[in-house]
């Protein structure tokens, strides 16, 4: 399969909607309720998007930032009949890239547990103490 990588590349909150709801196990959000358009407008550095045949997007990740130095994976998104083909490391290899030419220096994430090999040996982070709050 042909995939297209993409750095801020265009989408609809109705196909990330979509995706959202495959790769998280929940229902679909209508774009009123989860309008990703102005989510990345508002929040983002930008994003990176894959395409397979006929241009259907099967990953999607979001790259929020401090707007200085430190950028966030966050709803890295692929395509059930797409993974563990590479489509996911390559969408944060492309965040990465990104993130890199706006002046980033750091790049985090979080991930449940059994992430752990596809984003340490996978994309190449390192292990760091963080916390979290639950609110």
């Amino acid at each position: 399969m042909t995939i297209t990588y993409d750095w801020r590349g265009p989408f609809t909150s109705q196909e990330v909607n979509a995706l959202h709801a495959q790769a998280f196990g929940t229902r679909v959000f209508s774009d009123i309720e989860w309008d990703w358009q102005q989510l990345t407008a508002d929040h983002s550095l930008g994003w990176s998007t894959a395409r397979g045949r006929e241009g259907r997007l099967i990953g999607f990740v979001n790259v929020l930032w401090d707007g200085l130095v430190h950028a966030w994976i966050q709803d890295l998104m692929v395509d059930q009949k797409t993974r563990h083909q590479g489509v996911g490391q390559q969408l944060v290899a492309r965040a990465a890239d990104g993130a890199t030419h706006a002046g980033c220096e750091w790049l985090h994430v979080d991930f449940e547990d059994e992430l752990r090999p596809f984003y340490f040996a996978a994309c190449g982070f390192s292990p760091t103490n963080a916390g979290l709050l639950r609110l």
